[in-house]
């Protein structure tokens, strides 16, 4: 695939302008045509820097202009035999045509007989999962600042018609500026009114998922209460060693709020964490203006905060472009490549 080019997001006067601005043609971009190819061959692989359920994330040079990315590599069998090719394809899609500060996007895609290869910028700062876990719990100035990102992010995707359903730390990159960039799309989907579809990680589901009831845009909301608690405590609210025990939590809308949250981010977390979905902020009359306009963002400038002119609170120490010091180490392996291809009719849309 060819390397999209992407619009320059210029300081805008307004938000609305934008977001306007920032909104993909999806039907345009859906249908751009690939006028070189690539394959793994132009790349050279240097180690991992992730794991998931379908595959895993590699640093990589581009060997014709040194530059370098992070590829992620999907299990073309795996995806398969649990039914995710649509989840694939979607998200390819969407990398493809989002355009917005705070996301990855599409640099190439390809394929071989046994893979699919996401090529995406290789973001140094490493996962928000990783300093959560260094430093235990973020005070509430860096939950304001990442959260506030977070938001930013949720309202672009919403108005794209975009629905997230996969936030967690795991799922949030750092970059050099201390600046995030949200990642791991598998789960995105455009919608227009409901969908029904299971999926997401058991402590971040939303009740309405839960209890198939059909859902919409509502459960991001939630899932960002739950991140914006896991980020000033250090756990979700919502724990358990079984999921059944976790979703039974979930569904009473019972957890302890932790003493030392100021009155402002209990408060905010409270009405984002609302079972009822009349009460729940984000869902109500005025979006995510609840969120913005709530005491906890009094001080925020959300235009300065999206054309990156707000000092982040944290800056993660960097030695350069192919810096993978702040990334977990993992076991290498050697991707197997077979020689026939059994699944070209699956992925005849890539």
């Amino acid at each position: 695939m060819a390397k999209a080019k992407r619009r320059s997001l210029l300081p805008m006067g307004n938000w609305e302008e934008f977001l306007k601005d920032a909104k993909p043609e999806f039907d345009t971009l859906f249908e751009m045509k690939i006028d070189k190819e690539y394959g793994k061959e132009d790349f050279e692989f240097i180690r991992t820097v992730g794991r998931g359920a379908f595959g895993r994330v590699f640093l990589v040079r581009m060997i014709s202009t040194g530059e370098y990315y992070a590829i992620k590599v999907l299990d073309k069998s795996i995806i398969v035999k649990t039914k995710q090719v649509k989840h694939a394809l979607n998200e390819k899609k969407i990398l493809q045509a989002i355009n917005f500060p705070f996301c990855v996007y599409l640099n190439y895609a390809f394929m071989d007989n046994s893979y699919l290869y996401f090529a995406l910028p290789f973001i140094v700062g490493g996962e928000m999962f990783n300093l959560l876990r260094k430093l235990r719990k973020f005070d509430e100035p860096l939950v304001r600042f990442y959260a506030a990102q977070i938001l930013l992010t949720f309202e672009y995707l919403h108005y794209c018609n975009l629905i997230f359903r996969d936030l967690k730390p795991e799922n949030i990159l750092i970059d050099q500026t201390g600046y995030l960039k949200l990642t791991d799309f598998g789960f995105c989907k455009i919608i227009q009114g409901r969908t029904y579809t299971l999926c997401g990680t058991p402590e971040y589901l939303a009740p309405e998922i839960i209890l198939n009831k059909g859902y919409g845009m509502s459960v991001d909301w939630w899932t960002f209460g739950v991140l914006m608690y896991e980020m000033a405590s250090g756990m979700a609210p919502f724990h358990a060693r079984e999921p059944m025990k976790i979703y039974e939590k979930v569904v009473s809308g019972k957890y302890s709020m932790p003493k030392h949250f100021s009155s402002d981010l209990a408060d905010l977390i409270s009405n984002l964490l609302q079972v009822d979905l009349s009460k729940r902020y984000g869902n109500l009359k005025n979006g995510s203006n609840d969120i913005k306009e709530h005491p906890f963002y009094k001080d925020m400038n959300w235009l300065s905060l999206v054309n990156y002119k707000v000092q982040p609170p944290y800056v993660p120490v960097v030695t350069g472009a192919s810096d993978t010091s702040n990334f977990d180490k993992y076991k290498e392996v050697s991707l197997e490549i077979s020689s026939k291809d059994h699944y070209t009719k699956d992925f005849e849309d890539f």
